[in-house]
């Protein structure tokens, strides 16, 4: 592993499918080496541009009026540790919004489900808020997380930030670097220990 870097780039772009592709955070945000980019914008992935083959055999498809979006790009890690990484930054945001939910929802209920969070709120069914996948390149993993803050289109039950009393665009830079902080604290564990022989 290696220091990530991060970016929130406030720069509205809708997210199709066709971004979680190699250098797209070289290329589109100047970003270099392994790094978590984010924007908001709307989402419309056609079942042809799914990397997930589960879903793209039943033909489903993904949609939201607006999302979070963050893209991550590593490189020099396997498939199984990038799933991993996936994982671990949802059950971050888990942890993340489960505090903020006691202040702007304290009658709901969170919980994560593999790469998925849904949430319930007080006379409400279970919606679902995030949608995640992580695939490999022939360079690197790649990473996309998308969380609902407007979730109008989408084709499940859904649930987004702005129903939760969330303001996306002021709580994203503070997540990234949360989760900035703790990789780098891995990378720092992994270094520090002395060898045992």
């Amino acid at each position: 592993m290696s220091s990530l870097v991060i970016q929130f780039s406030e720069k509205p772009r809708p997210y199709t499918g066709v971004e979680l592709r190699p250098h797209f955070l070289l290329t589109e945000l100047e970003m270099k080496g392994s790094a978590l980019g984010a924007f908001i914008g709307p989402c419309d992935v056609k079942t042809e541009h799914l990397v997930d083959w589960e879903d793209r055999l039943a033909s489903d498809r993904i949609a939201a009026k607006s999302m979070v979006h963050l893209i991550g790009e590593f490189f020099g890690i396997p498939l199984r540790e990038g799933v991993w990484i996936q994982r671990w930054m949802i059950a971050k945001l888990l942890e993340d919004l489960s505090a903020r939910m006691r202040e702007t929802a304290p009658q709901g209920r969170i919980r994560r489900d593999g790469d998925d969070i849904f949430i319930t709120l007080p006379g409400r069914d279970e919606r679902k808020l995030t949608v995640s996948i992580v695939t490999a390149s022939p360079v690197s993993i790649l990473f996309h997380l998308g969380i609902n803050i407007d979730p109008s289109g989408a084709p499940v039950p859904a649930i987004g930030l702005s129903e939760l009393g969330i303001d996306a665009s002021k709580w994203i830079g503070p997540f990234l670097q949360a989760v900035q902080a703790e990789w780098n604290g891995i990378e720092w564990a992994c270094a520090k220990v002395r060898p045992v022989v």
